[in-house]
């Protein structure tokens, strides 16, 4: 219920900070009695487009923290916290970044992720599954993984892509709206039901048609944060950390944090062009192939 209610509000309060930007810059309204003004249009598909996707990035630390109820390590209060702040401080550092906050988030799942819109003021967290279940080579190659994610700038370029494509669906779903309103039902005067329909039909196929080009680049950035984690903690380290993720059937990550998790749900057929991750058979043979 926390995590909907989260979910929900901020949301909100994105839709209210891009409505009074747009105000505040003085975008006209796109729709006009003789039809579209193209260029308030591409105006509002972008600040509504890139808009969500960075605000959404931008309190993705403070999003990961109230959501998964992620405690921050100030000060390690034992051996082990000692040692996971040690490991994510010594990866950092050997892929160039700064020091990222390290924190845990309670779990039975064995499950990390890394997010933040700076790769060098980001956020590695694990879960205390992961803590009890993995042994310390396996751990230590999951923050590797999760510290490339960081290192690779992963987290900043899907929130760009993510806006790029935003904004072409929103753009294209209210030119074919006003095509159809036009050409097919002759509405020369405003637009009617017709344009609305259409929009919100062609928002939802286009938005579907967009998510297949998400996470095409987000089971991508995967293979590469596996390399990434081999280069850091070791490619057997790396692999025999998936066999123990592929072995443990890990739930998956509520969907603001599942793209930047170290593993995904699998499917088959045509879900497969949603996932954010590839199977992890697939992950493990192509570590394996690298040379």
């Amino acid at each position: 219920m926390k995590r909907i209610f989260l979910f929900l509000a901020t949301n909100m309060a994105i839709v209210l900070v891009l409505s009074l930007t747009m105000r505040i810059l003085g975008v006209e309204p796109y729709l006009t009695a003789n039809g579209l003004n193209l260029t308030s249009l591409l105006i509002f598909a972008a600040v509504m487009g890139f808009g969500g996707s960075l605000i959404s990035l931008a309190i993705s630390k403070w999003m990961a923290k109230k959501s998964m109820g992620v405690r921050v390590i100030e000060s390690p209060s034992s051996s082990k916290e000692f040692w996971l702040v040690e490991t994510v401080k010594k990866y950092a550092a050997d892929a160039g970044i700064g020091m990222p906050e390290v924190g845990i988030f309670d779990s039975p799942d064995v499950n990390a992720f890394a997010t933040g819109m700076n790769k060098n003021n980001a956020l590695v967290a694990v879960s205390s599954g992961l803590l009890n279940a993995m042994t310390k080579e396996e751990a230590e190659a999951v923050i590797g993984h999760e510290i490339a994610h960081v290192a690779n700038g992963d987290m900043v370029t899907l929130a760009l892509i993510q806006g790029v494509v935003n904004t072409f669906v929103m753009f294209l779903s209210r030119v074919i709206g006003h095509t159809v309103d036009r050409v097919v039902f002759k509405n020369e005067n405003g637009h009617g039901p017709a344009f609305w329909v259409t929009m919100i039909i062609a928002e939802l196929v286009l938005g579907i048609l967009a998510s297949i080009i998400v996470m095409w680049f987000s089971r991508q950035r995967e293979f590469r944060a596996d390399r990434g984690g081999a280069s850091l903690a070791g490619k057997g380290a790396m692999i025999a950390a998936l066999e123990r993720l592929n072995s443990l059937h890990p739930a998956p990550l509520p969907e603001k944090m599942a793209a930047f998790g170290i593993a995904g749900g699998g499917a088959g057929g045509l879900k497969r062009l949603f996932m954010t991750h590839p199977p992890l058979e697939e992950r493990i043979a192509a570590l394996r192939a690298v040379q």
